[in-house]
Order: C-alpha cells, then sequence, then structure tokens
C-alpha cells in the first residue's frame, strides 16, 4: 500500500525522469530516487539512450550504503541484457528494503519478469504508485511497446479561420517565433519528421531543428509518383540528417534510381487509392526500423489521411490570430455526413505563445 511519502517520492522520480525527453528515444525516460531513514541519499534518471539507467545512476552516486533503503523508480526494472546488463542484478545485489515501482514494462522482455524475480530474491515491492502519470511520461513507448507502430503526432498551424496556406499557398508564416520555436522544440522530441510530396514543392523545407537545441530526426517523405526535385534541400546533408522516401508501385523507376544513387531510401507502400498511400502500412514500416514517434507537419492531404485512417495518436494545432478568407484548408474531407461523426479531442492542454493559441489533444475516432 502506498503511502504519502511514497507518492511524493515518486513525484520526484517522475519530475527526475523528464530530463532525458528527447534524448533516450526509443527508450523511456525513468528517474529514481534513493531513500533512507526518510533522507534522500541518491536521486538519478536515464539520460541518454545506451546510457546508465535511472537505478544505476542513482545507486552510483550515492556515499551512503543503499542497503535496506527504499527505492523509487517511475517504471519497472528491467530483467533482461541490452545496451545495460540487468537492473534487477544489481538491485537484488544491494538488497534495499523495498522497491516502489510506478508502472510495470509493456516491453515483452520485461513485463512483470522485473517485479518477479525481485520478489523471488525476498525484495518486497510496490507497485502502481501514480501509475496514470508514469504511463503519460512515456506514452509514445507504451504505445510503441503495445502496438507495434509509432506514436503519431500532427502538428499545424492555421489561422482562426482554419487555413493553413493562403490560396496562393503562401504560409510563411501564419505563427509567431515563438510558436516556432515550439515546434521545433516539438521535432526535437520524435524520431520522424513526416510530410508529403506537396509541403516539399510549395515551401522547400529542410525540415531540421535549428531553433532550439536538440537533435535532428529522421526526415520522411510521402511521395507517391517521386515528384519531388533531387535538388530539394530535405535530401540535402545527408550525412548530418537521413531521409527516407515513401512511394507507391506506379513510382517513376528512373527516379529511384536516382534517389537511391544520392543516398536516399525509397520503400514501396500499398495505395489506399490511388494516389494516396495507406499511412496505417506507411507507420508498420516506420515501426519495423524501431521508430517509435513521428511528427506529421502536413500537408493538408497527409493530415487528412491520418485523419481518416483513425492513425493519429495526438493532435497539436496552433491557432494564430489571423482570418484569411480563402485558402487551404487545415484538414480536406474526411467522409463524415453529420456532426456526431466528427473525429472528437480530448483537450489535454492549452497553451499561449505569443499572441498564439496551441491546442494539445488527443483524438477519439
Amino acid at each position: 500500500m502506498a503511502t504519502g511519502s511514497d507518492i511524493r517520492h515518486m513525484k520526484r522520480a517522475l519530475a527526475l525522469a523528464r530530463r532525458g525527453i528527447g534524448r533516450v528515444s526509443p527508450n523511456p525516460m525513468v528517474g529514481a530516487v534513493i531513500v533512507k531513514k526518510g533522507r534522500v541519499i541518491a536521486e538519478g534518471y536515464h539520460r541518454t539512450f545506451g546510457g546508465r539507467h535511472a537505478e544505476i545512476e542513482a545507486i552510483e552516486k550515492t556515499d551512503a550504503s543503499p542497503r535496506g533503503a527504499d527505492i523509487y523508480v517511475t517504471l519497472e526494472p528491467c530483467s533482461h541484457f541490452g545496451k545495460t546488463p540487468p537492473c534487477t542484478d544489481r538491485l537484488i545485489e544491494i538488497q534495499p528494503a523495498r522497491v516502489i515501482i510506478g508502472t510495470r514494462d509493456p516491453n515483452p522482455l520485461v513485463a512483470g519478469k522485473g517485479i518477479a524475480a525481485l520478489e523471488a530474491a525476498g525484495i518486497p515491492t510496490v507497485t502502481g504508485v501514480l501509475e496514470k502519470e508514469c504511463r503519460r511520461l512515456n506514452e509514445v513507448f507504451f504505445t510503441f511497446m503495445e502496438r507495434g507502430t509509432p506514436f503519431v503526432t500532427l502538428k499545424y498551424a492555421q489561422t482562426l479561420d482554419g487555413r493553413i496556406a493562403a490560396i496562393s499557398g503562401d504560409s510563411r508564416w501564419i505563427s509567431s517565433p515563438e510558436s516556432r520555436r515550439f515546434a521545433h522544440r516539438l521535432r526535437s522530441r520524435h524520431d520522424v519528421i513526416l510530410v508529403g510530396a506537396g509541403t516539399v514543392l510549395a515551401d522547400d523545407p529542410e525540415l531540421t531543428v535549428r531553433l532550439v537545441r536538440g537533435r535532428t530526426p529522421l526526415r520522411v517523405v510521402v511521395d507517391s509518383m517521386l515528384t519531388i526535385p533531387l535538388e530539394s534541400r530535405i535530401l540535402k546533408d545527408q550525412d548530418t540528417a537521413r531521409t527516407i522516401v515513401l512511394t507507391s508501385s506506379r513510382r517513376d523507376l528512373r527516379k529511384q534510381e536516382l534517389f537511391r544513387g544520392a543516398g536516399i531510401e525509397t520503400i514501396v507502400i500499398e495505395e489506399e487509392k490511388e494516389g494516396l498511400l495507406d499511412m496505417k502500412e506507411a507507420f508498420r514500416e516506420l515501426g519495423k526500423r524501431g521508430l517509435s514517434s513521428v511528427l506529421v507537419e502536413g500537408g493538408a492531404g497527409i493530415i487528412t489521411s491520418c485523419l481518416r485512417q483513425g492513425c493519429a495518436d495526438r493532435v497539436v494545432v496552433i491557432t494564430a490570430p489571423r482570418i484569411l478568407g480563402r485558402g487551404i484548408d487545415a484538414v480536406g474531407d474526411l467522409g463524415k455526413t453529420a456532426v456526431d461523426q466528427s473525429v472528437g479531442l480530448k483537450i489535454e492542454r492549452i497553451m499561449r505563445r505569443d499572441s498564439d493559441i496551441i491546442i494539445d489533444a488527443r483524438p477519439k475516432y
């Protein structure tokens, strides 16, 4: 049974875990706190992919003996060899009084085995302390482990009347500089940035992280006919930011050879209907490559396909205080003919960036 102090220390472990955001994927963010005789003697978190796990960092940071201490960890300790040895082995070695766990690990290699190993060694465990918060922290990891496909975020900037561009195609800049920095931070926290060929043809974007510190994810272009030119900026600098192009069986084979010669990987995806790739299959292919999160940045056709096919797990909409009138709609035809058929949204957060309003929501299909 969790106590008030258990909850307090788990909240601290969660705060530590958040420090790993954007640095540990495809691993989960994990925090750990070691408490002995009511006093915190060490803290740790998973800092980078391949680095020490949170429990091990905390154990190695303490000057006092952790034997007989309570160890709080936001996710079940691992019980298998991966980039690092099993954390359960080290915990069993130091013999803590208790291990308090936020939530079980959905990874089939763990999935309760860590808890079972601790209890078999005579170490009591308490599981499910702030479980909802611990699962939400790692919603990307849980989705990827349980479904085998990436967690998909749709992000777009629109005017108050729902336009992502003027009728001419001009979209620079609908949102404020502060909102664009927010968008770059969002990029740095995903494994993949995905856009359609129309966005590349209209804007020639780099799709890199420039306005904040952070990694540039893999760039993916959905281009069923291989229409984007080889001179596109998104196809440059493959040594620092790779690009993959998703295409169809109707692709230009000669153009595909040119892409291959330039070091651009192409993946053939079945079409949902002519000219529109099956986005569910596209995300399955990315999942097979160990990519756990995708940020879809447009354009309208890709956004619409993801919503129509039920692929989006999160929707982030930046709304600027502008009215454009005629223009390009953010979302096209979803095949809905009545209001009660619409895609519902559960709003998680509403933020302000300069004069823009940002809504962070989860679709309810």
